[in-house]
């Protein structure tokens, strides 16, 4: 699950992590209070900024062709005039696709006089099985850039689970960013913050960037500028007021209904549509696609011991894809067997109605045998296989001579 930049901002907050001052809006009139307010303190120089689950709002478009998703001011009409301009809008960056989406709130904070922009983050390193944190001086741009361009700016720093992430570490990371002094510790005590947010909310990613040092009246400090965080969903059950933050207008309609199934569902841009069970099958399954000439409409994992209800829901919603011309299902049946969900795609074929788009479906493993049986007597146009690359082929033969 993702959540906003201004939601992250609140819950790095709770950690003792600093941020702009700034309130979100939902409304122009929302927009202009709150920029009254924050001139009233004292600021000068104010920003609004788009919140939606993407990044490049800055450089993005609207699609009625206003430009940029986060834009300067200082006054509280003119903060008023950019919320007015943004909010119902479709913003389009490199990271929406050009269907972009709808801006249903503003941040307006407080613009901060940068001095330096560094990039931090923390992630989990499957690959040795241990949170990292990772960080550059090279700020405000995207990590994959970086790492292209300065690979040698990047650093990485494993956490040991068992022991916990060290003070020492973090005043070795800020000291790698230059830091020195008061800013040292001011600047170690906001990474460990930054990593305990991670930690303590089951977070796959807390990313800062930028990371800034801003100048104020009384000297410089460090200020989380923007934030990005997701979370392992299997652990929401854990924290009731970070699920309360799920925007499903965010979400694709089809990712949201999945989720009431209890399944995972990840659209793509494909028009082969995939039904497997286990996550590593399902990748698989995609790359066997695309070797054959395919492109998967989603990634869809029914789980392990999927019911015939669950089978029959994640193939309507495969259909229910407008960009799908052709069907995969694809299972092993360990503690799933393949008979029951044999029998969930039949009962799935027969309530949606005659079945428009090829199928092919390949069972191996637990009653394999008489889930084929079923699938043969069911009397429907489905395609059979024994092997991956066979199913993989037939399905995007079939699609492509559907064409």
């Amino acid at each position: 699950m993702n959540i906003h930049e201004y939601q992250a901002k609140q819950l790095l907050a709770r950690y003792g992590v600093p941020s702009p001052p700034g309130e979100v809006a939902a409304a122009p009139e929302e927009a202009g209070a709150i920029a009254d307010r924050l001139i009233a303190a004292g600021e000068k120089r104010l920003v609004v900024k788009a919140q939606i689950h993407a990044g490049g709002r800055g450089r993005g478009r609207f699609k009625n062709g206003s430009q940029g998703g986060v834009r300067l001011c200082s006054t509280a009409s003119e903060a008023a005039a950019h919320a007015r301009a943004m909010l119902g809008e479709v913003l389009v960056t490199r990271q929406t696709g050009p269907e972009g989406r709808r801006v249903n709130r503003v941040l307006v904070e407080s613009a901060s006089d940068i001095t330096r922009e560094f990039y931090l983050a923390v992630i989990l390193d499957r690959a040795i099985a241990r949170p990292v944190v990772v960080l550059s001086t090279e700020g405000g741009m995207d990590v994959e850039e970086i790492a292209e361009k300065h690979p040698e700016k990047i650093v990485r720093e494993p956490v040991d689970p068992a022991a916990g992430f060290m003070p020492y570490q973090a005043r070795k990371l800020a000291a790698r960013l230059g830091f020195t002094g008061d800013m040292l510790v001011s600047a170690s005590s906001l990474i460990v913050g930054v990593f305990r947010t991670w930690w303590e909310t089951d977070a796959t990613l807390v990313e800062i960037n930028p990371l800034c040092v801003v100048q104020q009246a009384d000297g410089h400090a460090s200020l989380v500028v923007d934030a990005k965080m997701s979370f392992d969903d299997n652990a929401l059950f854990r924290h009731p007021e970070i699920r309360e933050m799920r925007d499903l207008g965010e979400e694709s309609p089809l990712e949201i209904e999945a989720s009431e199934h209890n399944l995972s569902y990840i659209k793509l841009a494909g028009n082969i549509g995939c039904l497997v069970n286990g996550a590593g099958l399902a990748m698989a399954t995609m790359d066997i696609v695309q070797s054959v000439g395919g492109e998967p409409a989603n990634f869809l994992d029914v789980g392990g011991s999927a019911n015939k209800e669950q089978v029959k829901a994640a193939l309507k919603i495969i259909l229910k894809d407008p960009g799908v011309q052709g069907i995969w299902i694809n299972i092993f049946g360990g503690i799933m067997q393949c008979d029951i969900i044999a029998q969930g795609v039949v009962d799935a074929a027969r309530e949606i109605g005659p079945l428009e788009v090829p199928l092919v479906v390949r069972l191996a493993g637990n009653n394999s045998d008489l889930g084929n049986q079923i699938l043969r007597e069911s009397g429907l146009p489905i395609l059979s296989a024994d092997g991956m690359e066979e199913a993989a082929r037939k399905v995007v033969e079939a699609v492509t001579c559907c064409r």
